[in-house]
């Protein structure tokens, strides 16, 4: 057994009177790929935020390879890579200057960059300012710039939102190449054939944990 990288403990969050959370435990290793599946309401979201130190639990604790998890913590800023939503954006820089700007943050090489977007399928949108972009593209612009930084924990939050089949048929190889490269993947997600490309699958209804296992047990569990 590896050792966890992240480890999520008894965690719960409660925004007034409201339950987000159930007492979740979670462990991932450098590596391992966790998908979080759930109808919305569910706590993926919570959860997620809490995991990568945007969100402090109500009772519980988070560690990042055996330090406690904080998004102010230098290590944590420089390991951890989480994609965002189209409010972290610059509404007057283009595609290609994102991409420059994460690249000078964290002194990726800009030769990286075109391989990105290419990969992207966002090479003709380069000069491209945000508003511009399909929501597809979009999506791509963000994925784009988390693969672009050194990360060892990888964050996603629906990022299958507004992308076609063909979109999340490459993203979900892109998940996969991230495991096989130890990094370790958490996401959540809708769509189940996107889980699949997850080693574990944790079902999250009404904040709790209601199933936690291969794609296949859990489904099989679910009745899919």
């Amino acid at each position: 057994m590896r050792a966890a990288l992240l480890t999520v403990t008894d965690v719960s969050r409660t925004f007034g009177e409201r339950e987000a959370l159930r007492t979740v435990d979670l462990e991932i290793a450098a590596g391992e790929r966790v998908a979080l599946l759930g109808p919305n309401g569910s706590g993926k979201s919570t959860l997620l935020r809490i995991a990568c130190g945007r969100d402090r639990p109500t009772t519980g604790s988070v560690e990042f390879d055996g330090e406690p998890m904080s998004e102010d913590d230098a290590r944590v800023r420089a390991r951890v890579a989480v994609v965002g939503d189209a409010l972290s954006c610059y509404p007057d820089l283009t595609v290609r200057q994102h991409l420059e700007l994460v690249a000078t943050a964290h002194g990726v090489p800009v030769r990286e960059i075109d391989r990105l977007l290419r990969e992207q399928r966002l090479t003709d949108h380069a000069d491209s300012l945000p508003g511009a972009l399909s929501s597809g593209q979009l999506q791509a612009m963000l994925l784009a710039s988390a693969l672009l930084r050194p990360r060892d924990l990888l964050v996603l939050d629906e990022p299958e939102q507004r992308l076609d089949p063909g979109a999340r048929a490459r993203l979900a190889d892109v998940l996969r190449a991230e495991g096989d490269n130890g990094i370790a993947v958490l996401f959540a997600t809708h769509h189940r054939e996107l889980a699949r490309a997850a080693h574990r699958v944790i079902l999250l209804e009404d904040g709790a944990v209601v199933a936690d296992g291969s794609p296949d047990e859990v489904f099989t569990e679910a009745g899919a």
